[in-house]
């Protein structure tokens, strides 16, 4: 199992554009199909940039093309999409919407 880690998702801009060209295209499919993490992390965790890294959760794993990016250690960001929404579960806590931020994460190189 990979290290403890904390998932947050959220838009991007490439997501957007892909986004208005439709969910089963290329270009959002290549937009939500990544993880970004701390550059620091993926070296610790041998995570090569552009390489392939399984994260999971207690809702489910996905792998996903790793990114170095400016976040601090111990977090990891997926754009919201397909790939995400296997990571965060359907536990809405009476709110009617999953949590999409503070998820506990393991990564690895897959």
């Amino acid at each position: 199992m990979g290290e403890p880690l904390t998932l947050i998702t959220g838009r991007t801009r490439e997501q957007a554009i892909g986004m208005h060209k439709g969910k089963t295209s290329p270009e959002y499919r290549q937009a939500t199909a990544r993880v970004e993490m701390n550059a620091d992390d993926m070296a610790h965790l041998g995570i090569q940039e552009g390489g392939i890294v399984r994260l999971r959760t207690a809702a489910g794993e996905v792998d996903l093309s790793a990114q170095a990016g400016t976040l601090p250690r111990g977090l990891v960001f997926v754009p919201l999409g397909a790939s995400a929404n296997l990571l965060v579960g359907t536990e809405t806590q009476g709110t009617g919407m999953p949590s999409f931020k503070g998820v506990p994460v393991t990564a690895e190189p897959a």
